[in-house]
């Protein structure tokens, strides 16, 4: 079977709306996804036939059929349950079948690159501990289920995601405990200007909103979370409140988010005279929301299909867009900005995690960088920073953070120094590349002869 002209890595909005411009501009196109189904974290699809889906906006319902639609063709072949690990030094695109434990070679003439954002957590003590959770991770649970998290949860941190959560909770049932907010969104009316223009996300963030401010869900607004600790089966969280006081509250589970990033690691972008074509797109390149993942998605499908047959095209409508949806993010982090002053790294107990992988601390950083002139490199491979399994996706940008904190004066520590470029971007069993697969026919009698 010949190579597709084109790989897409991830079925979120970004990678469908990648994969729908690519097929309209003519490219044949293989979709790579993880998971058993296409939807990324936003239109998350629940586990099986028999769960009730958690009802969406009937905005929200249009883009995900749109999105449905522009891949119905065949043009675009989908691959469920298997994973990106990267392209080796011949241009070739390696992917691990996981149902099969193969790993299969593609020699694509382009790459997309849309694995989504990953989520941020802020270091406190405790937030490692069994019960503590991204409220993304439990957002997605909730898709995944159609039911809200059991028992007492605490939501906290900062970002329209924990209204968002704590609505979908109200109306499945199951209530938080409290949101605990760094920002205070009530107190910045002026700060949202942007979103006017664009009514759909307008609409459900007065919908969630609304829903929280209704309910007798307590919004702690102006506080954080300073401390988690276990007491039998309970968890105990201490919040500074906006006043200075201190206050227990104590749960079962506990969400804890303080916004979104860009997932960049692995390979960059090599959109010139580079043979696969490299492009991200979406979140992983820029964090825009959903309606921008989807923006970004058809400019990174227009322009790799653009390079792919050696043509020029015009971004200059999509460009627009984009500036449009940058203008929201920006309101956004406007309207949940903090009101305090948040504790930084550098005031953490010793014992606080770091590296959840490796059990790391803020200490054993702090013992390496006695060390004179100790670069990333060396923290990574002699300390074990961001060596476990995620490769740093959670905590690269922690460690770099208090190195930064810890270090002043000196050159700025990147994530990509413990992080690094190379392949594969993902833990893969050995025996998966013991049994991979033979390139394409005709490339195999071009390497024999």
């Amino acid at each position: 079977m010949p190579a597709p002209d084109m790989v897409i890595i991830g079925g979120g909005p970004a990678g469908l709306a990648a994969a729908g411009e690519a097929a309209r501009a003519g490219l044949t196109v293989t979709l790579i996804e993880q998971r058993a189904a296409l939807g990324g974290a936003i239109f998350r699809q629940p586990s099986s036939g028999e769960v009730v889906a958690l009802p969406r906006s009937r905005a929200a319902e249009r883009l995900w059929r749109s999105l449905l639609a522009g891949i119905a063709q065949p043009k675009v072949k989908v691959r469920f349950s298997t994973s990106f690990l990267g392209v080796d030094g011949d241009g070739h695109v390696l992917i691990h079948d996981r149902a099969a434990q193969t790993v299969e070679r593609l020699r694509p003439k382009a790459v997309i690159i849309a694995c989504g954002a990953v989520e941020r957590v802020r270091l406190r003590p405790g937030w490692d501990l069994p019960g503590v959770a991204t409220a993304g991770g439990l957002q997605v649970m909730m898709k995944e289920t159609g039911a809200a998290p059991r028992g007492r949860v605490l939501l906290a941190g900062s970002g329209p995601l924990l209204v968002a959560l704590a609505a979908q909770m109200i109306r499945a049932g199951n209530p938080p405990l409290a949101v605990v907010e760094a920002g205070d969104p009530l107190s910045k009316p002026l700060a949202g200007p942007p979103l006017v223009g664009h009514p759909a996300i307008l609409s459900e963030a007065v919908s969630y909103t609304m829903t929280l401010l209704r309910s007798r869900v307590r919004w702690l607004r102006g506080a954080h979370v300073e401390r988690i600790e276990r007491r039998g089966e309970v968890l105990q969280a201490t919040v500074a409140l906006r006043d200075g006081s201190r206050e227990v509250i104590e749960a079962d589970r506990i969400g804890l988010h303080d916004g979104i990033a860009e997932n960049d690691i692995g390979l960059p972008d090599q959109a010139e005279s580079a043979s696969p074509i490299v492009i991200h797109a979406g979140d992983c390149r820029e964090a825009l929301g959903a309606l921008g993942a989807i923006l970004d998605g058809q400019r990174a499908g227009r322009r790799a299909a653009a390079l792919v047959k050696n043509e020029t095209v015009s971004m200059a409508s999509l460009d627009k867009q984009l500036e449009r949806a940058r203008a929201v993010q920006r309101a956004i982090a406007r309207l949940f900005g903090p009101v305090v002053t948040l504790p930084g790294a550098g005031e953490l107990p010793d014992d606080t995690v770091l590296c959840r992988c490796e059990g790391r601390t803020v200490g054993d950083l702090k013992a390496l960088l006695q060390q004179p002139g100790i670069s990333g490199r060396e923290v990574k491979h002699v300390g074990r920073f961001a060596m476990g399994s995620c490769q740093g996706r959670f905590c690269a940008a922690n460690t770099t953070a208090l190195m930064a904190e810890l270090q002043a004066g000196g050159r700025r520590p990147e994530q990509q120094d413990l992080t690094g470029q190379r392949w594969p971007v993902r833990p893969t069993p050995i025996a998966a590349f013991v049994n991979a697969g033979p390139l394409d026919p005709a490339e195999d009698k071009e390497e024999l002869s």
